[in-house]
């Protein structure tokens, strides 16, 4: 995982994972759980689920 999407999930994970749940409705609690060291996996399971490649979903998650 890049420096700018490690930085963004860590800094803003809790802030943003409910809007996130708000927008995708599919997503489950979870699909959203932060394990420290996970974060790539997380992100995997994520564009995967929505079908969004990794840097369309960045974009969407800092722009909540």
């Amino acid at each position: 995982m890049n420096i700018i999407m490690e930085t963004m999930v860590v800094g803003y994970w809790d802030s943003k994972k409910e809007k996130i749940k708000q927008r995708f409705p599919d997503i489950t609690d979870q699909d959203l759980y932060f394990y420290e060291g996970k974060e790539k996996e997380m992100i995997e399971k994520l564009e995967y689920k929505l079908g969004i490649p990794k840097l369309e979903l960045a974009k969407i998650i800092e722009a909540l």
